[in-house]
């Protein structure tokens, strides 16, 4: 991590708080409206793609749109299943319409089979923080915790949980910690350690498609290390909605009984396969280059931050693991966020979007993803635009 503190963390509280409902909607639509309007972008957030940009990128996935329109998971679905299922080197696969669906089930599938209710897992991970408690009150799971330092669990501490788990579930990466990923020998060990206690693997892949060029191995390779893998079709492939549970045959299989259960056999998903494979043609083959570029952004963020003076700031990881890393600056998060949306409407640059308050008081964070547009950046460019958001603190 980089770490500057020369000096106390800056108030910068701005509004926010205060603001009713009403102020509180003007000022997001302000936000949003200055940075679709801008020309030069890192990424694209999701709010500032329309409809008729979403919907005609379709025509484009390689499928055969005189095909037959998918009934309950056939055709463009199963298409789109099989394709997972090569690239994960899996027996089978199955689309869910949401990641959090797919991740319930999976893990109440392995309680099932392991006889343990008991599920290994980091805090921070997705379903502690983003599912409303949904292991404990849907499926009646517990879960244990390896680690509560904001980074992944190692094999040795996987090993000490004092009481046994069925399940050891690792985010890959965990993005509420930095998109933090493990090395590929940590990774092996965290493994081992849950074989050593006759426990199932199962790897939250959200953002597993970009997590290769980190570990220097292929998606099969990554995948053969657990017994089941979720990956999601937007969070890194662009597409519209749905993920996929990867496996064995059987468990699969298993999967879909429940996805039916739990209202998940949808009628008609065609949109949603057909955005998922144009994105593993697409994105899918430029992640690394994304994940490169992000490196050499974090760099000169901090050669911008550096050269300005600034009191205190950090890019977490210091050298990014994917195309997705933190930036952490001492000042609140709503003077952060104006400041950005000040550059957008006056140099039609987005650098960062929002920013949000952080303990404690007085720091702030805001997550920054590389996409095909940043790799237009150069080094030049990031420091401009490093200069331009100081000025307008």
């Amino acid at each position: 991590m980089t770490d500057h503190t020369t000096g106390d963390a800056a108030d910068g509280s701005a509004h926010g708080a205060a603001d009713g409902p009403d102020e509180a909607a003007e000022r997001a639509d302000r936000q949003e409206a200055a940075w679709r309007g801008a020309a030069r972008v890192l990424t694209r957030g999701a709010r500032e793609t329309t409809l008729g940009e979403l919907l005609a990128a379709l025509p484009h996935a390689p499928y055969d749109l005189d095909e037959p329109a998918d009934v309950y998971g056939d055709g463009v679905v199963a298409e789109l299943e099989r394709r997972v299922a090569g690239l994960l080197g899996t027996e089978d696969a199955a689309f869910f319409p949401t990641g959090t669906m797919a991740q319930q089930i999976a893990l109440r599938c392995w309680a099932g089979r392991t006889g343990s209710p008991v599920v290994a897992l980091h805090p921070l991970s997705h379903p502690e923080r983003w599912e409303g408690g949904a292991l404990s009150a849907v499926s009646g799971l517990r879960t244990v915790h390896p680690t509560t330092e904001p980074r992944q669990p190692t094999g040795e501490e996987v090993g000490a949980l004092p009481e046994p788990f069925g399940t050891l579930m690792v985010e890959l990466p965990l993005r509420d910690a930095g998109f933090v990923l493990p090395t590929w020998e940590e990774l092996e060990e965290l493994v081992d350690a849950a074989r050593e206690r006759d426990a199932v693997v199962h790897f939250d892949g959200a953002r597993l498609w970009e997590s290769t060029a980190h570990f220097g191995r292929s998606l099969a390779e990554v995948a053969a290390l657990a017994d089941s893998v979720y990956v999601s079709f937007y969070k890194s492939l662009g597409g519209l909605s749905g993920a996929a549970l990867a496996g064995t045959r059987s468990f699969v299989e298993e999967t879909r009984v429940w996805r039916h259960r739990y209202g998940g056999q949808v009628f008609r998903q065609f949109p949603q396969a057909l955005a998922a494979l144009a994105g593993l043609e697409r994105e899918l083959p430029r992640l690394p280059a994304y994940a490169e570029r992000a490196k050499e952004v974090a760099e000169a963020l901090r050669e911008g931050f550096a050269g300005a003076g600034l009191p205190w700031f950090r890019i977490h990881p210091q050298t990014p693991h994917t195309h997705q890393f933190q930036v952490w600056l001492p000042y609140g998060a709503d003077r952060l966020t104006e400041a950005g949306v000040r550059l957008a409407q006056e140099t039609g640059t987005v650098l960062f979007r929002r920013w949000s308050d952080q303990t404690p008081p007085g720091l702030a964070m805001t997550e920054l993803e590389i996409t095909e547009p940043g790799l237009a950046w150069t080094r030049e460019d990031v420091g401009t635009a490093v200069k331009g958001f100081l000025e307008r603190l």
